[in-house]
Parts: structure tokens; sequence; C-alpha cells
């Protein structure tokens, strides 16, 4: 795996190497030399003794030993080639730029099967293939450019694809934000996205290491790994951010339930980074600009005071940081604001946003930060200043820059005149300074931050879950869905509340169900899958006679097998439900019932097993969360036993993995008790 000769080699033999700078062999070349390796570099190409002024051999039989191996040649030559450096010449380091493998064909895979087989035998680690290069503060060995500052004060940059890694930096970079480590790892034959996040956090030293980590993903090929990782990364005063491509509806599966229909692997994905603490971002300019966020001190608060000297922008970054959560408060009359105001020119503001016109000058800029740092009950600010053309505006910046770095608040500069005054704005990029030309994209992405949880601190088990009796109840079930009677004892075993039913199998039986529950009951259907479709669940039955009539008519229906008779639960409409993902585990989704989970797809989900704080997480983060809480005189839900009931279905499902599907809808609550209606579990072995 990821070892010292990739990321610090002694020596690099760039195999396929080029005087022609337009072919990758060539490029990465001028790369290696135009910043600054200062070790060995060797060539291959059998036609020149000289490439761009450094030795070239024909074969690499005729090389030393060489820590590095770049290969930019046809796939069918890379095995053997990799072969040769990794016996002849000690060779423990390689990156296969070439394409022409795996993303091609099963023989393109088979080839990197046997290529990654001949670098684990030499205790070597690979890179690749079909991807952009490696970049650290030793080398830049990529064939693309742009080639960013490289410095352990940058972030990390992980990335499944090289050309996506390339506009990524190419977004960053306008903005400030400089890079440490830049992996490209293409087709990840034997080093993954997971891989490559493992060897940072465990080597990570605090204060030299790089604290901020972007993740571009395709495919998540070990789950545990990359949370494992992730979490001990962010417990160690880490930030990460990542996009997840492939988020789509199309790729969710057809299944029998809300629950089966509304997973996919991307619920999945959501509920790790959830349960890790990372920053999910779904667009290059929004994960480079919480890239930029990370870059700033951080906040520790909600409340924000915007500076601006344009009224519009500071409108708009206004609602930004509002509809996500943040808080722009009014700055509370006091000596401290009348003194303010009177350093300000007339018709200047010193409400929130605090306006000090288009001619506000530095000093002017200086005296607003020092009371936003000193007297005001704000936690951050964010300063708006650009520029018309009209005068210079460098001293400004300057002010800026110093106030950032001796204020305890976090600043955010938003510096949109990229045009009129670039060369003041490139000045102030290369003090060490990020930059937000777009106040809607930095507010976005603050509150993106702000609303992410932390990792899961420790596993919480339920209070008595009965795991034993769980398993034998399980072992002594058949593969499919489950009748009540399995339902009811696991429900009881996990202790999760539910509703008292019981089953009939003739009319005598159901009257007499009726008559032990009490009136008014509710009779489903036992047997067809979607009751409500044909008919198959009568609510509020009061009477005896209902019982029997109801009863014939519901015996009537295609594939019945009996009717369930069941107490009248009241309450809102709440929806909780799982499903087994592969490689990911149970994914359990939450949400409010009916039209919120089916039309308007409120639900949010997590990773089982689920701590308390995770469940209230998720519960908190549905858009519905108002109206569980009670709203506009309505009755609400009991929120902790919402939650309670959440972590006892991941720890059922924790020790039953045979349970493939499972759906409780509805559940149905008030502020003193929540019950399972009704629920369906699909069991298969």
């Amino acid at each position: 795996m990821i070892n010292e000769k990739l990321l610090r080699p002694n020596s690099i033999v760039v195999v396929g190497a080029s005087n022609n700078i337009a072919k990758p062999g060539g490029k990465i070349i001028k790369n290696l030399l135009d910043h600054n390796f200062t070790g060995d570099l060797f060539a291959i190409n059998p036609n020149e003794s000289k490439i761009q002024g450094i030795p070239s051999f024909p074969d690499v039989a005729e090389l030393p030993e060489v820590d590095l191996g770049i290969l930019a040649i046809p796939a069918k030559f890379c095995l053997q080639t990799v072969t040769d450096l990794a016996e002849q010449n000690n060779t423990k380091a390689f990156i296969i730029i070439s394409a022409g493998f795996g993303e091609t064909s099963d023989a393109g895979k088979e080839l990197e099967q046997q290529i990654v087989k001949v670098v684990e035998e030499h205790d070597a680690c690979l890179i690749g293939p079909n991807c952009i290069g490696v970049m650290t503060p030793w080398h830049a060995s990529v064939f693309t450019t742009p080639i960013p500052e490289l410095t352990h004060e940058g972030c990390d940059f992980i990335s499944g694809s090289g050309a996506t890694a390339v506009f990524i930096m190419e977004s960053g970079i306008p903005k400030g934000l400089r890079f440490a480590n830049v992996f490209s790892v293409g087709n990840s034959a034997q080093v993954g996205v997971e891989d490559v996040l493992a060897y940072l956090d465990e080597h990570y030293e605090d204060g030299v290491s790089p604290r901020v980590k972007l993740l571009y993903i395709e495919n998540i090929n070990n789950p545990d790994k990359l949370l494992h990782h992730a979490t001990s990364l962010i417990r160690k005063g880490c930030k990460i951010a990542a996009i997840k491509a492939g988020s789509s509806s199309a790729g969710s599966r057809a299944a029998s339930s809300h629950t089966g229909a509304l997973t996919s692997s991307d619920a999945a994905v959501e509920a790790l980074f959830r349960k890790a603490g990372i920053v999910r971002c779904y667009g290059r300019e929004e994960l480079t600009t919480v890239a930029s966020v990370f870059m700033c001190k951080g906040l520790h608060g909600e409340k924000l005071a915007i500076v601006t000297h344009a009224g519009g922008p500071g409108v708009m970054l206004t609602d930004a940081l509002e509809d996500g959560g943040l808080k722009i408060p009014e700055i509370a009359d006091s000596e401290a604001k009348k003194l303010l105001l009177q350093k300000l020119f007339p018709g200047s503001s010193v409400e929130n946003p605090i306006d000090f016109l288009a001619t506000g000058t530095a000093e002017q800029l200086g005296h607003i930060i020092d009371a936003c740092e000193n007297d005001f009950d704000i936690d951050g600010m964010a300063v708006i200043y650009g520029s018309p053309g009209l005068f210079p505006i460098g001293d400004v910046y300057e002010v800026l820059s110093e106030k950032m770095k001796v204020c305890k608040k976090p600043i955010y500069p938003i510096l949109p005149s990229i045009i009129n005054v670039k060369d003041d704005v490139a000045h102030f990029l290369s003090r060490g300074n990020v930059n937000f030309p777009d106040e809607v994209l930095l507010g976005r992405a603050l509150t993106k931050v702000m609303n992410t949880s932390k990792p899961v601190a420790e596993t919480e088990e339920a209070d008595g879950v009965d795991t034993e009796a769980l398993k034998a109840v399980i072992a002594a079930t058949e593969n499919g869905y489950q009748p009540p009677e399995v339902i009811h004892k696991l429900f009881d075993l996990a202790g999760i509340p539910r509703v008292k039913e019981m089953v009939a199998k003739s009319e005598s039986e159901a009257v007499l169900a009726a008559m032990n529950l009490g009136f008014p009951v509710v009779m489903k259907v036992v047997g067809p899958v979607h009751k409500t479709e044909v008919g198959g669940v009568i609510l509020n039955v009061r009477s005896v006679t209902q019982v029997r009539k109801e009863f014939h008519h519901l015996f009537e229906i295609e594939g019945t097998e009996g009717v369930l008779i069941a107490q009248m639960a009241s309450g809102s409409e709440l929806f909780l439900g799982a499903t087994y993902e592969e490689t990911f585990g149970h994914v359990v989704l939450c949400g409010m019932g009916g039209i919120y989970v089916e039309v308007m797809k409120d639900v949010a989900s997590g990773l089982a097993p689920l701590t308390h704080d995770e469940a209230r997480s998720m519960v908190n983060s549905l858009k519905s969360y108002k109206i569980l809480k009670g709203f506009r005189k309505q009755e609400g839900v009991n929120i902790d036993k919402y939650v309670d009931i959440i972590v006892r279905l991941s720890w059922l499902l924790r020790n039953a993995t045979e349970i493939k599907e499972i759906d409780i809808n509805p559940l149905l609550g008030n502020e003193q008790e929540i019950l399972a209606v009704d629920a369906r579990i699909r069991i298969e072995r």
C-alpha cells in the first residue's frame, strides 16, 4: 500500500518519456523539472539518449536502483515493465498513467490483477492505472496542469477521477485554496480512496499534517474502512468534505415496501457520511467553497455579522445564512454601537448587515471588525468588499488580511471584484488567505458545515434488548415475509412498542379477539403484501356485528390467510424502516408517514447500529421536524420515544443480518406514546 517511496522518492524513472510535452510522458518530465524535484530523474525511451536534458535509457536493465516508476506506455507492456523494475531495480512505488485496463474489458481487469500480484509480492505500492498521477511537496508526478502550490498548510485531496481532480483544483486555486498532496487513484487496482485516507490517518501528526481532507469518490469499496479512518481523522481535529458521484434514483432497486423504494446506495452513503461527520457536497464549486470555509478559523456559534459596502450582496448572504439556520441578529443598542457609528460616514448603518457605504475606507473597516470582535454579541464576520474600479482598494485588503490573523472570531472575506482589482485580490491570496467571490455559495457552504453532525462518539446498546432470544427467533423462521406472530416476538424482544393484535382464522375468533382488545378496533387482511391496495384494511370497527360483516368481506380477498384484529391507535403518522445494503449493512430510514414519505420523500438515513445522538440528529434533520414537535396548536409527538424506537430497531437489525427489509408504516404517535401499527419484515439467507 502507500509508502514513503511514493510520497518522498529520492529517484524517479518515467517509462515512455518524451521530448514532446504534448504527450503524457513528456509532460510528466516537464512538470517534475518545473516544480523542482531534487532527486535523481531518469527516462526510458529506446530512441533518445536524453529527454528534456535528463539521461534516457533504452530499457530498465541499464537503470540503477530507483524508488518510483511512472509508466506512460501502452497497457500491454506494463506488466513486464513493472516486473523488471521490481526485480532488477528494487522499485517500491509505481504510478501507471496508462489506460486500457479494467475500465475497458475483462482482459484488462485480469492484466490489472496480474500487475497487483507482482507489486504486492515485492512489498510495493501501485497508484492507478488510468490516472493522472500523484503530487506531493516533493514531486509533481502528473501529466496535467494546473500544478497548485503544494504545502503542508494546504489540503489533502484524493480523487477517483483524474479529470475531475483537475477541474476541482481549477475551482479551488482562484479562491486561494492550497493543496498538500493530491492523489488520483484511477482504477484503484491496489490503492483506493479508502486506502489513501487510511494512510493519512495512521501517519497523522498533529500540527504537521494537513488538517483538511477533500474526497471525490465514484465507488466506495470498503465502507467500514472509510468510516473508521474518516471518524478517526475528524476526532483528531481534521475536517473532511466529499463528493460521492452517482446519487440519482436511477440506480435504486425496485422493492415492495416504502423503505425498499426509498433506499438506495445513495441513502447508504448519506448515512455513512452522517455517521463519520463528513460534509457531503454535490459539485466542484460547493466542495472547494466548503474547503475554503475549513481553512478559516472555526465558527463557534450561530450569530454572524455581515459587514458590507454594497446592499444587495449583504441581503443575498443574509438569506442564504438564515435559510441554513444561522442567525444575523440585530446589533443591540450600546455605547460601543454609538461610538462606531460616529467613526463612519453619514448614512452608514450599524444594524446587521453593517453597511459602511461604497466609499467606506480601510480605517473604517478596521473599526467595524474591532467592534465585532470585542463589543458585539456575534460569533463571526463575513466581510463583503469589492470595487467599481474608481480607486485603489489594496489598503482595505491589507487591513482585512491582518484582522483575519489576529481576531479570535472567524472572518470570511467576500471579494467579488476579481476583474476590477484582480491584482489586489491576487496579493491578498498570496498572503495565505482564501476568498469567497460568491456570497451565496459561502452562505450555503457555511451552513452545511455547521449543520453536519460530529462523528459518533461511541457505540451504545439499547437497554433491554435480548439479543440471544432475537437470534433464536430469527433462526426458527423461513425466508420471505414474516407472519404477524414473528413480527410481534421480534418487536417485543427489541422493546419496540406496538398495538395489541390477534390473528383470527374464523368469525368466532375474530369476535373474541375484538372483545378482548376492546372497541374500536382495526381489521386487516393477512397474506396480500399491499393491504390498502386490495381494500384489506378496515378502520374504526365499533361493534360485534361489524366485526362479523368485515371478517367475511376480508376473507373474500384473494390470497387471504387470516384477519388481524388490532387495537385502534391515534396520533400523528410516522415512518420507520430499513433495508440491507451489500457492504454497508442496514440503512435505517425515518420520517413522517403519509404524503411526507410517499410524495415528499422527507426521510433521514443512518447506518445501524445507531446511538441516541445519531437518531436524534436524523430526526432533527427532517423538513417536517417542526410538525413533529407540534405546530400551530397541533399536538406533536414524543421525540424522545421516537428516537429510542429508532435506536431499538437498529439494534434489532444489528443482531439479525438475515432481515433484508423491514417497514413499520405507520407508527402512530402523540405526546404520550408511540405505537407500531403495521409492519412488514422480509428475511433472506
